[in-house]
């Protein structure tokens, strides 16, 4: 037995001293708990380490950067650090991939405040967090790749529609807008892009876990293990290349995309009134101009950006006046991006996309469907605005449209999409369904210029090219402003904070494809296989568990 002073220099310390055990009742749990989480941060440091720079490589596969290889060793690192695991060991893994992933992906958001980088980096990254929980629980099924393939595919499905509408950003399809998996999306859209990369890279890792083995003695079988894994992630990898994209044109039209710049990059960017819209203005009369005198030829019809008018031109006179001399000027129809007042309810304001008529003027419209929150419209408002005096600086909330943006623009039947809006599968599905025979992305980027989001932007115009087999137009106030024809390929760019025209002849096509025809069949199918992977793992380990109890006793 110790002594007295034993045990009061034990107590001292705050440990227990030899033989004695510490009462629960009245001891203190907390020493334990704290050598053992200890333990477990440094059991669990080199895989979260490596789960972060996995995650950091997968950032780097997205613009500004496009090493898009790099979205392969990322996903085949994610499956390695999960496999075997528990679930909620996983699920750590998962948030250490995220955070950073979304960190690197999303540092655009910094003009608004480091705040809502990290914020929404957190809340995409929970995604993440349900992401790996479920690849550690199907790494023990039979077939483990096409179930983390289709989990890829189901944590992007709820990622695009949670919470308040989703946000696509980061999808792996969108890392991948010019590499051999690309044309796969004329096929089954986006996600069918995300499951064969997700795929080719998960077989990765089944082929290095077969090749560690084989250096541990494995032999031949660990060798054709080997073989088999890296032919099938090759094949996969290659597969999209024995797709044929249409792109033959069944008509063609002449545009003009005007690109009038702004003041200055950032929150602020719209100066002073009528300033952006006297830019786009004056650009259209150069071009007038310039057709005049027989320097370029004249357009069937002119886009300008979103926002291209910074006042509402029905509820402004000299906005309407502006833009009413600047399309007499050029003499064809104008697409002009504008806010126009709500007209029933104060305060709301529509983002819009006007077909303005050197005869007629203004005429028919679209209306973005998808305000995004926190940017353009405020949700809990009255709430949340004492807590967040930033929200402030959306003064006004946007009134979301209720129809697809099929134009009629001169001579052609264009789909109208609103900035952001070409990040969400339906909405543009939506459009060239119901007649678009070229899209057009009028997007105003001026307040993220130079962070690396407008190239990501430009990215999704690419993928949406080969996708619906549509020649693709993308206005922007400050740039990117480019032309992507049905194949993907930019065939005309301005650079960003360029005042400039881009003059083309594009392609115009009634054919859909095989994507536009099936629309999401093959992302909920793919979901639900992935959420089902989940079910029958855990049955498979309770089965196990009770199996290992009976052989016990």
């Amino acid at each position: 037995m110790p002594s007295g002073s034993d045990t009061t220099a034990a107590a001292a310390r705050g440990t227990a001293p030899d033989g004695v055990v510490p009462s629960v009742a009245n001891g203190d749990r907390r020493p334990g708990r704290v050598r053992r989480l200890a333990a477990l941060a440094r059991r669990e440091a080199p895989r979260t380490a490596l789960a972060a720079v996995a995650g950091l490589a997968l950032g780097l596969a997205f613009p500004p950067y496009g090493l898009w290889p790099l979205s392969l060793v990322a996903v085949a690192a994610l499956s390695l650090l999960t496999r075997g695991r528990r679930a909620r060991q996983g699920a750590w893994t998962g948030f250490a991939f995220g955070l950073p992933f979304f960190l690197v992906l999303l540092k655009w958001l910094h003009v608004v405040g480091w705040d809502a980088v990290a914020g929404l980096s957190v809340a995409e990254a929970l995604f993440v967090v349900l992401l790996g929980a479920g690849l550690a629980l199907t790494s023990r099924l039979p077939g483990r790749p096409v179930w983390a393939a289709c989990l890829w595919v189901a944590q992007e499905w709820a990622r695009d529609r949670l919470p308040f509408g989703g946000f696509p950003w980061g999808r792996l399809a969108f890392a991948n807008t010019g590499s051999p998996f690309t044309p796969l999306a004329a096929l089954g859209g986006a996600p069918l892009v995300t499951f064969a990369v997700a795929l080719a890279g998960a077989l990765l890792a089944g082929c290095a876990v077969a090749l560690w083995r084989m250096r541990r003695g494995g032999g031949p079988r660990a060798l054709v293990r080997t073989l088999e894994a890296f032919g099938l992630a090759a094949a996969v990898s290659l597969a999209g290349l024995a797709v044929p994209v249409p792109t033959k044109a069944d008509d063609t039209v002449r545009i003009a995309v005007v690109q009038g710049n702004v003041q200055q990059p950032g929150m602020d960017f719209l100066g002073r009134p009528m300033k952006i819209l006297d830019n786009h203005a004056t650009a259209t009369e150069k071009l007038a101009d310039d057709v005049r005198h027989h320097r370029v030829p004249k357009p069937d019809l002119v886009i300008w950006p979103e926002n291209s008018s910074d006042l509402d031109p029905f509820q402004y006179p000299q906005a309407y006046d502006r833009i009413e001399e600047a399309v007499q000027a050029i003499g064809v129809p104008v697409l002009v991006g504008a806010l126009v007042d709500h007209p029933t309810k104060p305060g709301y304001v529509f983002n819009e996309g006007i077909v303005w008529d050197p005869k007629t003027g203004p005429g028919a419209s679209y209306t973005k469907q998808h305000p995004v929150p926190f940017g353009e419209y405020v949700p809990f408002r009255e709430q949340l605005s004492k807590i967040i005096t930033r929200f402030q600086r959306v003064p006004r909330d946007f009134y979301p449209g209720d129809h697809t943006g099929l134009l009629k623009v001169g001579p052609a039947r264009l789909g109208d999409v609103i900035c952001f809006e070409v990040a969400y599968d339906e909405i543009v599905h939506d459009t060239v369904r119901a007649g678009a025979r070229a899209l057009v992305i009028q997007t105003n980027n001026a307040t993220y210029g130079r962070t690396g989001q407008p190239e990501q932007q430009l990215a999704m115009s690419k993928l949406r090219a080969v996708e619906h087999g549509r020649a693709v137009v993308t206005a922007a106030t400050s740039g990117i402003s480019a032309v992507v024809a049905p194949d993907g390929t930019v065939t005309h760019q301005i650079p960003e904070f360029t005042q400039g025209v881009v003059s083309a002849r594009i392609p115009l096509r009634d054919e859909t494809t095989l994507a536009d025809r099936i629309g999401a069949a093959p992302e909920w199918l793919l979901a639900i296989v992935g959420l089902l992977s989940c079910g029958a793992a855990v049955i498979a380990g309770r089965r196990r568990r009770t199996k290992d109890e009976k052989g016990q006793q």
